[in-house]
Parts: C-alpha cells; structure tokens; sequence
C-alpha cells in the first residue's frame, strides 16, 4: 500500500471513528432510523412510505409502523399526493424540521467542545480541512439514495 494510500485511509478511518463515536455518545430520544427518516423526508420532500422503507433499508411494515410513532409524535404528517389522490405521502411537519435543527445544533455543541480541548494548530488544520469535510458530506448525501444507507 503507497504512503498516499495509507495516509487517506488512516484519514477516513480516523473521521468514521470520530462519526461514531460522536453518535453513540448522543443522547437518544429516537432510534438511529427514525432520525434517518426525518432527515430523507427533510432532504428529499414528501415521499411514499415504500420509498422511505427502501431508502433506510428497513421492512415496509416497519417503516409505516415508525412513521406511524413520528406521526403521534407531529414529527411528520401524512398528505395526499396532488399528482395521484389515491397516494399518501409522508411530510415533514415544522416541529420536526425544529427537532431536526436542534439535534444538529445539540451535535455541533458536543463537537465544538472537543475542538476546544484541541492545540491551536490542530483547531487550525480543521479548520483548514473544513471546506473538504463539506464536499466528503455533500458526496455522501448524494449518494445515499439507495437501500440501506446509514446517517
């Protein structure tokens, strides 16, 4: 393996450790999956809830069972699709786009904190290394449209 090749992997080994970590150290309120529904209906729009089980790999029985729990929750609501009456589609409420921004916020408190705890070379480099970390999330934002996908 080249020193090129090590140092990118060591890179990406270090960053999955870091995402990890972060997200298991999180409290939870919600299940990882529940969470990944909120942010694809976000991302995405209205869906179908046999897109929305497709797209986090999940059962569909299961998916309408969760967005069911999301629903009681005013989390998400169900519309009729204005393209074909007869289809329900799954739709971000307002409370839930706020749930979703403070989960975020709550995350970047958490990681903010560690980067204090860091020398000022180190806050440096990542800040340095920040437009980079954008673009790996923006790639993988893209593609994570297909089954199975992880937050």
């Amino acid at each position: 393996m080249s020193s090129a090749t090590q140092d990118r992997f060591a890179t990406a080994e270090a960053l999955y450790r870091l995402m990890t970590t972060t997200v298991r150290q999180r409290p939870r309120d919600m299940s990882l999956t529940a969470a990944a529904t909120l942010a694809t209906v976000e991302r995405t729009g209205p869906r179908r809830i046999t897109d929305l089980a497709m797209l986090e790999g999940v059962a569909q029985p299961s998916m309408t069972a969760l967005v069911t729990v999301l629903e009681r929750s005013g989390l998400v609501e169900r519309q009729q699709d204005p393209r074909d009456q007869r289809v329900v589609l799954v739709a971000l409420t307002e409370a839930g786009a706020g749930y979703l921004r403070s989960r975020r916020q709550a995350g970047a408190e958490a990681l903010a904190g560690l980067i204090d705890k860091l020398s000022p070379e180190e806050i440096a480099a990542l800040v340095a290394a920040a437009p980079a970390v954008r673009h790996l999330h923006e790639l993988g934002a893209l593609g994570s449209a297909g089954p199975g996908r992880r937050p």
